[in-house]
């Protein structure tokens, strides 16, 4: 049984849909992020960076538990464990990987920054809301492109290059962008969808999601919180 440390944000999804999509055993442990539950004890020795989504897995390399952070790191470790969704042969895995980390390095970050200044800064400011909200429309741009040529975003097959990506385009009206602007990535993001284990894994904590824009949530999350951690 995997236990996951989550909430229903786009990288917490990301591993709800690789879980569901590998048809793997697990338990989830919300970790309410507006009311500063990532600040537990218990939960920074799992997560020392205080986010989500974190994982233990009783049945690790060997036999042996092992706990990770970073949806990145868990969607290539699930991928190892299962034999799924990362191809084997070295050139395909590499192409699928660039791609995981054009979303870690790019459109998470990124598109979350988008999302802060557009919606949950106290403030709003026109220089950061056009920053963002260009730098949004370039990636979806660049997704775009190189959906104009192969199906899938790390090639030919569905891969955790999808899984990670996928979540993030969900909000492309809070990103300031227009869906109908990119064909390409329309065709292939109406597509995962429709996958039955993406959408159970976009439904998983669904319930207990709740605004992030009071200044409690602010201060906890964006706040002097942060930084009293460390």
């Amino acid at each position: 049984m995997i236990e996951v440390y989550s909430w229903p944000t786009p990288n917490g999804h990301k591993v709800h849909i690789m879980l569901e999509e590998c048809g793997l055993a697990y338990r989830v442990h919300p970790v309410d992020i507006g009311a500063g539950e990532q600040f537990a004890p218990d939960f920074l020795a799992i997560s020392p960076n205080n986010k989500i989504p974190a994982i233990t897995d009783a049945d690790g390399p060997g036999g042996q538990p092992i706990s990770l952070f970073e949806s990145g790191a868990i969607l290539i470790y699930l991928a190892g464990k299962t034999g799924r969704l990362l191809p084997a042969d070295v050139a395909a895995k590499y192409e699928v990987l660039q791609w995981l980390m054009f979303q870690m390095g790019g459109v998470g970050p990124m598109l979350g920054q988008a999302h802060h200044f557009r919606i949950y800064a106290p403030e709003k400011l026109p220089y950061a809301i056009d920053r963002y909200t260009n730098e949004a429309k370039r990636l979806y741009g660049v997704i775009n492109k190189r959906l104009a040529h192969t199906t899938y975003i790390g090639g030919a097959s569905y891969s955790i290059a999808d899984i990670a990506i996928f979540p993030w385009l969900r909000s492309w009206k809070n990103q300031g962008v227009e869906m109908r602007d990119y064909p390409h990535l329309k065709g292939w993001f109406d597509e995962i969808a429709k996958r039955p284990a993406v959408q159970r894994g976009v439904e998983v904590l669904a319930g207990v999601r709740k605004p992030l824009t009071d200044d409690k949530a602010r201060e906890v999350l964006f706040g002097k919180r942060q930084v009293q951690q460390h």
